[in-house]
């Protein structure tokens, strides 16, 4: 017999699954003191710090903060496990992108004309406190270094002209 009824594919594992307590809690204190590292790195102040990691409480943040320093078990959130799985993919993409860190770190520092930033620095995008600022200066940086943009040219996102309203047309 036929059924009227189509059959839909099966959607895998639900988020529940994939990311067990067990898992964040395994995950959290080496990525936290990744973050840390990588906060150190940029010369991130505290605020900056905590907007990437989700705006947490102060008093949350340095709990996990001296959970993640004493090796003690920390189940971080979803979500801020994934931000700093954005700025682990942030930090790779500058250290295969630039020679240096003092290099990369100009560039994510210096104003950028590109029109992702707007003449911002490619930072305050980063930590503008949302987890699409940093996932999109991560999908930016891993286009360019996979030759999207050409060559890593730190001033290559000054050549691009930002769309304007005359560029948009109405059918």
């Amino acid at each position: 017999m036929i059924s009227a009824k189509p059959s839909l594919p099966d959607p895998g594992p639900s988020a529940g699954q994939l990311f067990a307590a067990s898992d964040r809690k395994r995950l959290g204190g080496p990525g936290l003191r990744a973050f840390i590292a990588i906060a150190d790195l940029w010369g991130l102040g505290e605020a900056e710090r905590m907007r990437m990691l989700g705006l947490p409480g102060r008093s949350t943040y340095f709990g996990w903060l001296a959970k993640a320093r004493a090796d003690a078990p920390l189940s971080l959130p979803l979500d801020t496990l994934l931000r700093i799985s954005a700025v682990l993919g942030i930090h790779k993409a500058l250290r295969i992108l630039f020679a240096d860190d003092a290099e990369a770190l100009a560039w994510l520092r210096g104003p950028n004309s590109g029109p992702l930033f707007g003449g911002q620095p490619p930072l305050t995008l980063a930590a503008n406190g949302t987890q699409d600022g940093l996932l999109l200066l991560r999908r930016h940086l891993d286009a360019w270094r996979g030759g999207l943009f050409s060559a890593p040219l730190p001033a290559l996102d000054d050549l691009a002209t930002p769309i304007g309203d005359d560029d948009i047309v109405w059918i």
